[in-house]
Order: C-alpha cells, then sequence, then structure tokens
C-alpha cells in the first residue's frame, strides 16, 4: 500500500522542501568563513596553551581563509617553540611555507628550530634561503654568519682529533709515545697545551705570564719522570691539569 502525503497549509511546506533542495542544492547556503577572532585573542594575551588550542582549531576548520591559517599556523609555532616542543613548531613553519614560500622570517625562524636540534645542515640552509628572499634580514644574516664560523672551528677540531700539541713523528719519550698512542690521552695534552696558552696570552703582566709558563714546564716535567711508575695514572693527572688550568685560583 502506498503512502499518499497530503499537503495542507503546513504541509505544503514539506511538500516544497524536495523541489527547493532540487533548484537550490545544499552546497548553495552560504557558510561563513571560520573566525579568527579567539586565535588572535590569545595570541594578544600571550597565552600559549590557549593559542595552541584556539589557533589549532582555527588550523583545522575548512573554513579558513588562507590568510588567517597562515596567521595561526605561525602563532601556534611559535607557542610550540617557547614550550620547547620543536618538531611541532618545525612542523607548523613547514604547513606555513606550503602556504606562503616567501616568508624570510619563516625560513629564519625555522633554521633556529633545526639549530637547536644540532642539524646544521638544516638550519644552514634556512638562513640562506631567508637571505635569498631578503638580503638584509639582520637576524638570519647573524645566524647564518655565526653557524658558519661554528661549522669551521667543528671542522677544524674534526682535523685534530687524536692529536696532541706536538709531533708524533718526532716524539722519543716513553710518555708520548703512550700520547700518541691514544686519542684520548692526544685530546687532553692538547687541550691543556691550548687552556695554558690562552692563560698565558691573557696574563696581567709579564711576571704572571712567566709564572703560568713554569707552572706548566713544571708539570711537563713530573708527567715525563713519573710516567710508568707504580701507581701513576696518566689520564687522571691529565684530567687534573686540564681542569686546574679551566678553573685557575684568584
Amino acid at each position: 500500500m502506498r503512502v499518499l502525503i497530503r499537503c495542507g497549509v503546513i504541509g505544503s511546506l514539506l511538500c516544497a522542501a524536495p523541489d527547493l533542495a532540487r533548484a537550490t542544492g545544499v552546497d548553495a547556503v552560504a557558510i561563513p568563513p571560520a573566525d579568527p577572532a579567539p586565535c588572535l585573542a590569545a595570541v594578544t594575551a600571550h597565552d600559549d596553551d590557549k593559542i595552541i588550542a584556539l589557533c589549532g582549531a582555527l588550523i583545522d576548520n575548512e573554513k579558513t581563509t588562507r590568510a588567517d591559517r597562515l596567521k595561526a599556523l605561525i602563532a601556534r609555532a611559535g607557542a610550540f617553540t617557547r614550550k620547547e616542543q620543536i618538531d611541532r613548531a618545525i612542523a607548523d613553519d613547514d604547513a606555513a611555507l606550503q602556504i606562503d614560500p616567501s616568508q624570510a622570517d619563516l625560513f629564519n625562524s625555522r633554521g633556529e628550530l633545526w639549530r637547536k636540534k644540532e642539524d646544521r645542515r638544516k638550519a644552514l640552509l634556512d638562513f640562506g634561503a631567508a637571505l635569498k628572499l631578503n638580503p638584509d634580514h639582520p637576524a638570519a644574516k647573524a645566524n647564518y654568519k655565526s653557524l658558519s664560523l661554528e661549522l669551521e672551528r667543528i671542522g677544524a677540531q674534526m682535523a685534530l682529533a687524536g692529536k696532541p700539541s706536538f709531533n708524533c713523528a718526532s716524539a722519543r719519550r716513553p710518555v708520548e709515545k703512550a700520547i700518541c698512542a691514544n686519542a684520548e690521552l692526544a685530546d687532553l695534552d692538547r687541550e691543556i697545551f691550548t687552556a695554558n696558552a690562552r692563560l698565558v696570552r691573557a696574563a696581567a703582566n709579564p711576571q704572571d705570564a712567566l709564572s703560568l709558563q713554569r707552572d706548566q714546564d713544571e708539570f711537563i716535567a713530573s708527567r715525563n719522570a713519573s710516567f710508568g711508575k707504580a701507581g701513576y695514572d696518566l689520564k687522571k693527572v691529565m684530567q687534573d691539569r686540564l681542569s686546574r688550568l679551566k678553573t685557575p685560583s684568584k
């Protein structure tokens, strides 16, 4: 049995609904864009928890405009950075740069995050990208320069790793041969030499410089004479000497 729907005064609206839907379509109903006000208010209040929650809701809303999503991503990345959630901050910077890859500030800030993670290669690439977009970007210029110098120092240290302050080819003393044969002892010897030289250069007057160098000479002489004797711990003696050089008495 078929059920007949009779359209009365009230029922006429129901009967007309299918025709209205077919005529206009559901997608024709205007849905306003997402409201960025709560996210912006959280940013103004410097409330990182609310920034993460409210700007996150704005980011996830499909009705959010492109410009508002970019601002929300930048704001949330900043909040994640301040909370030391570096990977999440990088992810937001990634998303923001997909929206607008012309943002020099974003490349620089992401570079700083990569540097915190000690991924110096990616950090240098991002600082370079920021400078390509804006050659006068002050933060990116400073970051690129300091990281380049850091990489040079690391390269120099790697070249010296396992090498003492003296030439192993001309080593004759048993203690020198022992140092040359052990990378850890070789590094200690070089660090002792460097720390002492730094103190001598920084001495207030020539007398103090001579006194510091005399102490170093006495340490070397004692080391040479004591090595090989029962109970003599070369590594500990060298570590103690380095510690004293790094924290000299007043």
